[in-house]
Order: C-alpha cells, then sequence, then structure tokens
C-alpha cells in the first residue's frame, strides 16, 4: 500500500514530538517541585526536604537530558520534510524560537550545573537560588513553545507579504486569542502529571515500607497540589473550549462528535463516528447538556460538522476519542484526588493497600492524559498547519519522496528505542534506590571542612 509523503511526513512529526513531549510534560513541574522543596529545606531546614530534593534532581538530570537529546531532532524535520512551512513562517516563528533559546534554555543551562553539583560547593541559598531559576526557565520554555503553537492555531498580528507570513505587531502575535487558555491548561496539565508521578512513587515506597517519612511527606504534597489542581483544570478547560467554539468550530463539533448544527445538542459519552455517512454509530448521550456546557445556556446553538466542507474537517474518530481518553484520565486523576481526602479524614492515607496500588497504578494517567490533549489539538487543526491559511498538504517539501521519509521514520523509531530505553532503565534504578541514596549528598551543618569520599562511599 502506497502512502505519500505527507501522510508520512505527518506521522514523522507526530512520533517525534509525542515521545519527546513526555519528557517536558514531567520536567517542568517537577522544576517547580524541585524549588518548593529547596525553598523549605531553606526556610526550615528540615532534613527530610533535603533528601526528597536530592532524589528528585537525579530524576530531573536524566529526564532533562533524555529531553534534550529526543527534542534536538525536530528542528531538523522543519528543513527535510516543511521546508514550504519553514519558508511561509519563518519571519514569525523564528524569532519566537530565538527568544525560548535566549531566555529559557540559556537560563536552564546556566544554572542546571549548580543545580546538580553545587550542593557542597555554594551556600544554600544560592543552590535555592539556582533551583528557582531552573523552574522559571522551564517555564520560560513552555511559554515561548505556547506562544508558536498557539499562533498557528489563531495567527494574528501579521500580514501576508509575497506569499509569507510577515509580523506587524508582536504583541498581537504573542497574545494571541488561544494562547492565555492553552498556557493555562496546558502549565496545569503538565503539574499535575509531576504531582501524580510524585503520588506514584510515594505510594509505591510505602505499600513496601521503605523511605516512609520522605514518602508520607510527598504523598501528601502531590495530593495537596492536586487537590487545586484538578478542580481548576475543569474551569480551565471549560474556558478553553468556550474559545475553540468561537475560533475553530469545526474542532470543537469533532470533539464532541456534533455533525448537525442545533440548539439543546445532546452531549455524546460514547460513539462510533462514521465520516461516510456523517452520523453516529452506537451512540450514547445526555441530550441537552452539551450546549449547555459548550454555550451556557440549555438552549445555546452549536455547529456540526455537516457545515462545514468535507476537505475542511479534522479526522474525526481520532479527534473525538482524544478528547475523551484526556477527560477519562482527569475523572481518574478526580477519584484518586477525592478519595485520598476520605481516607486523610479516617487517618488512614498511608496504610490503605488499595488506595496505595491505585496510586503506584496511577502514575500513568497524566502522561495519557497530556498526550490525549495534544492529539485533540493538533489531529483538530488538520488539514491546516496555520489555521485558515496554510494546509498542511502546501506545507511539505516539494517533490519529497516517500521512501525518503519511510528510511528517516524508521531511524528515528531505532534511535528513540535506545534513548528511551536506556534512559527509562536508569530511571528505574534511581527509583528503586530512593531518596536514602541521596544523603550522602546533604551539605554539612557544622563549620569544619568536609572530608572526601572513598570510592566505596562514592558508589
Amino acid at each position: 500500500m502506497h502512502i505519500d509523503a505527507v501522510l508520512l511526513s505527518r506521522l514523522q512529526f507526530a512520533f517525534v514530538v509525542a515521545f519527546h513531549f513526555l519528557l517536558p510534560a514531567f520536567t517542568i513541574g517537577l522544576a517547580s517541585y524541585i524549588a518548593v522543596l529547596e525553598g523549605l529545606h531553606f526556610v526550615t531546614r528540615k532534613p527530610v526536604f533535603l533528601r526528597i530534593s536530592n532524589f528528585w534532581i537525579k530524576i530531573f538530570a536524566v529526564s532533562f537530558g533524555m529531553g534534550v537529546v529526543s527534542g534536538i531532532v525536530m528542528p531538523f524535520q522543519f528543513g527535510t520534510n516543511w521546508s514550504r512551512y519553514s519558508d511561509m513562517v519563518a519571519d514569525v516563528l523564528a524569532p519566537l524560537m530565538a527568544y525560548e533559546g535566549l531566555t529559557a534554555f540559556f537560563l536552564e543551562a546556566g544554572f542546571l550545573g549548580v543545580l546538580l553539583f553545587g550542593r557542597k560547593l555554594v551556600p544554600p541559598w544560592v543552590h535555592f537560588f539556582a533551583a528557582l531559576m531552573v523552574a522559571v526557565g522551564t517555564l520560560l520554555s513552555t511559554f515561548w513553545i505556547l506562544v508558536a503553537n498557539s499562533w498557528m492555531h489563531t495567527p494574528n498580528g501579521f500580514s501576508m507579504v509575497n506569499g509569507r507570513f510577515f509580523p506587524f505587531d508582536w504583541l498581537e502575535v504573542i497574545w494571541n486569542p488561544s494562547f492565555p487558555f492553552r498556557f493555562m491548561h496546558t502549565l496545569t496539565a503538565v503539574y499535575l502529571t509531576t504531582a501524580f508521578t510524585v503520588i506514584g512513587i510515594a505510594a509505591h515506597y510505602l505499600s513496601r515500607g521503605r523511605f516512609v517519612e520522605e514518602s508520607k511527606v510527598m504523598l501528601a504534597m502531590g495530593i495537596g497540589l492536586a487537590s487545586i489542581l484538578v478542580p481548576l483544570q475543569a474551569g480551565l478547560g471549560d474556558l478553553h473550549g468556550l474559545n475553540t467554539l468561537h475560533y475553530q468550530p469545526e474542532k470543537l463539533a469533532a470533539m464532541e462528535g456534533l455533525w448537525d448544527t442545533g440548539t439543546r445538542q445532546s452531549m455524546v459519552l460514547f460513539a462510533i463516528p462514521d465520516e461516510a455517512t456523517e452520523t453516529n454509530r452506537a451512540e450514547i448521550g445526555i441530550p441537552g447538556l452539551a450546549s449547555l456546557y459548550l454555550t451556557h445556556s440549555i438552549d445555546g446553538r452549536v455547529v456540526g460538522l455537516r457545515d462545514f466542507p468535507k476537505e475542511d474537517r479534522p479526522p474525526v474518530a481520532v479527534v473525538f476519542y482524544a478528547f475523551r481518553i484526556m477527560l477519562g484520565m482527569w475523572g481518574l486523576m478526580l477519584l484518586i484526588t477525592v478519595w485520598g481526602w476520605w481516607l486523610a479524614f479516617k487517618r488512614r492515607l498511608y496504610d490503605t493497600s488499595l488506595y496505595l496500588r491505585v496510586c503506584n497504578y496511577a502514575i500513568p494517567v497524566g502522561f495519557i492524559a497530556v498526550t490525549g490533549g495534544w492529539v485533540t489539538t493538533e489531529a483538530g487543526r488538520q488539514p491546516w498547519v496555520v489555521y485558515g491559511f496554510l494546509r498542511t498538504a502546501d506545507a511539505v517539501t516539494p517533490n519529497l519522496g516517500s521512501s525518503d521519509v519511510t528510511i528517516s521514520l524508521a531511524m528515528y523509531a531505532l534511535v528513540y528505542v535506545f534513548i528511551f530505553g536506556a534512559g527509562l532503565y536508569y530511571l528505574f534504578k534511581l527509583i528503586g534506590s530512593g531518596p536514602a541514596l541521596m544523603e550522602a549528598t546533604a551539605p554539612r551543618t557544622d563549620q569544619r571542612p568536609a572530608r572526601p569520599f572513598s570510592a566505596a562511599e562514592a558508589d
């Protein structure tokens, strides 16, 4: 079966980004968590915060390194597979990527060394400041990347000059209509990903009676953060949905599985979208509910997919199911959070084996949720790469051969198997060793020079 170069290029980019994004989805929140732990230790001087911070710094270092390596290959595809896109959007997106490098990556790289190796070499306040700067760097990186991505969804502040996007107002480019909603929704999602990873690992230790003091702190902090962010995400998702309804109505119709325009639209809980017949098979829905939460009125009018030309519709099934996967993961997070509070009220949070097992198995929920959200967002933009202005089929490199993309995709897959396989193996070893392994890196509290470690102690 012949697959054209456009689809292969899309699959290749999706493969690379999907695997890469799993790492920033974890490290963005983890950097902030480490900064909080460092601040708590600096203020309280409690050794437990130091041990937990040292443990997660090691996890962060490996994850950050994997993210850098897996992210390097992404820009190359702009030139090899998407040269038309690169040429047309360079005046807008190239400066945004430069800002990301100058403000975010340099900040992370400059202070990461102090965070990793400066515990005994700098005063505690400097180490805390380094952790804070790394966290700020990750947030700045998120800011600029989402500016670029949001502009592609809701392009603004530009004019077309000789077939190229030329910015005339950078404030409009940066603060494009979907950016504030997309930024807050994504940031909350990655913080939740980190929170439930911390919760799951703490539950793993508690269920085995290991690192009990550290695990109780981690579990309590994770549940506390989730208690704020899980309900907040529902509100942010609602605002993001209203924005999508206004600026990308066909995407929202695909997310909801709505084919016909009308009022009192049903909330489709489950269906099998059939694009050939433009209907849903085996549909299970709640009448009127979609209009209520999409327009905040039971009589609100929502446009269906049939009102859009077939060539302008996104792949309905992909968007429909990815959106429900994301919602399902949010529901699991809510269940675990509420259950955790109930157990805390009963003073059984740390010793209920079933709950600890569920938390341990729930480590992937955040990663699955952000992947489902990313697929919903990016597949829902199709067939546009710059919404309303540049189609994906017109953005690919001219005369690109399918065989060339097939070979490069296979090579990427092999390299990623090695990178992620080796990285995950080392991460599991660090997690298996636990926070106690890091106690040797704690600074001395007296004023005497610390004696050097022997080789045996270092091991």
